[in-house]
């Protein structure tokens, strides 16, 4: 039997991440979580829909919010390979969601060294889980990019 708990989803959220990776995606993935189960699912999109805005989170967001017929995400829990921009940061402030879990820091765009109260007030904030393969996807990505 499967035990459902942080480290169950960040490895199904690093599912979506390797679904990215595999479409030259930068490979940032999520999945949104309530009552234990899987509501939603994505992968950054960027490149295939020419949209800057379809980040992993934004699709799960989307998603999600269709899923349980409401825009607010209250009582769900957002897992993410990478910590959410301010972008997204900004979206899940108005979604209400209850709880962010991400793997690795950004330290160049993630939300929490430009704007770290930009997420709603109640919002509770889990980071470093399964940070190292979170890391390590992203930086084969680049590493890949750069040869």
């Amino acid at each position: 039997m499967e035990i459902y708990n942080d480290d169950y989803f960040m490895k199904e959220a690093l599912k979506e991440a390797q679904k990215a990776f595999d479409a030259d995606e930068v490979p940032v993935g999520a999945v949104i979580v309530s009552q234990n189960k899987i509501i939603a699912r994505g992968h950054n999109l960027t490149e295939r829909l020419n949209d800057v805005t379809a980040h992993a989170e934004m699709q799960a967001i989307t998603a999600a919010t269709n899923a349980i017929g409401g825009k607010y995400l209250l009582e769900c829990t957002l897992y993410v390979t990478l910590e959410p921009c301010t972008m997204c940061a900004g979206a899940l402030n108005w979604s209400q969601i209850t709880r962010i879990v991400y793997g690795a820091s950004d330290q160049k765009r993630g939300f929490a060294n430009i704007s770290p109260t930009l997420l709603h007030p109640k919002t509770l904030v889990t980071l470093g889980v399964q940070e190292k393969q979170c890391s390590e996807i992203i930086k084969k990505f680049f590493n890949s990019k750069r040869i």
